[in-house]
């Protein structure tokens, strides 16, 4: 049961119910570890439990996908590793540990994917919802209206007759597809345009190719 098990994990995309098969194994029958403090991380994607961790096949290498070390910049250049003053940069481990409190119960956090769907549909981060980064930008077609509701329904924000209270928003955890990426800067930048508290926003700047290269656990994104 156990080589099967590790032959499903080394797939590099899969469902979150082959991903939840993974509980079987135990901390200690976990070659490839987070740290040495974390083995595997159950966090909540689309209502069904996934075990995040990192591939046991230590002959495995990464998803072509996110092998190309070279795209022309721009559009493709070199993030910076502080976007905005206030906006806290992240990594791995952090980002687990946003997951891990948003799937116990934790209302006050959400994870982000900030690429747009075709991307999204190659894997996801499980517990992330997709919210493509032209959902906020004037400039491709976000009209008030939208944003507000996105503002209102998804990040817990109040329109006060025209102005924001952010009082009671939501802690976002936006990425993309690495620290080339533009897209989950691009929503960033324009959520502090709106006035989010920037002690709000984190960034996990590595993003898809540093989850991939990793061997982190994905699911098929909607």
């Amino acid at each position: 049961m156990i080589k099967v098990i590790r032959t499903l994990i080394a797939t590099s995309v899969v469902s979150a119910s082959l991903f939840a098969s993974a509980n079987l194994l135990a901390a200690d029958d976990i070659a490839v570890k987070v740290n040495s403090d974390i083995a595997s991380v159950d966090v909540m994607h689309n209502g069904k439990k996934v075990t995040i961790m990192r591939n046991q096949d230590q002959k495995n290498t990464v998803n072509p996908a996110f092998a190309k070390t070279s795209r022309k910049c721009p559009p493709f250049c070199i993030q910076p590793m502080q976007l905005a003053p206030g906006v806290e940069t992240i990594g791995e481990v952090e980002m687990l540990g946003y997951l891990k409190k948003m799937s116990e119960g934790d209302n006050s956090i959400l994870v982000v994917d900030s690429r747009t769907p075709d991307w999204v549909k190659r894997g996801t981060i499980p517990g992330a919802v997709n919210l493509p980064w032209t959902k906020l930008n004037p400039a491709k077609g976000a009209d008030p209206i939208s944003i507000g509701e996105i503002m209102t329904e998804h990040f817990g924000a109040r329109d006060l007759e025209g102005l924001w209270d952010y009082s009671g928003a939501k802690t976002l955890v936006l990425f993309c597809n690495g620290m080339w990426c533009g897209q989950s800067p691009n929503n960033i930048s324009n959520l502090l345009k709106f006035g989010y508290p920037a002690h709000k926003i984190k960034w996990y700047r590595g993003g898809m190719q540093n989850w991939e290269n990793l061997g982190l656990t994905t699911v098929p994104g909607e």
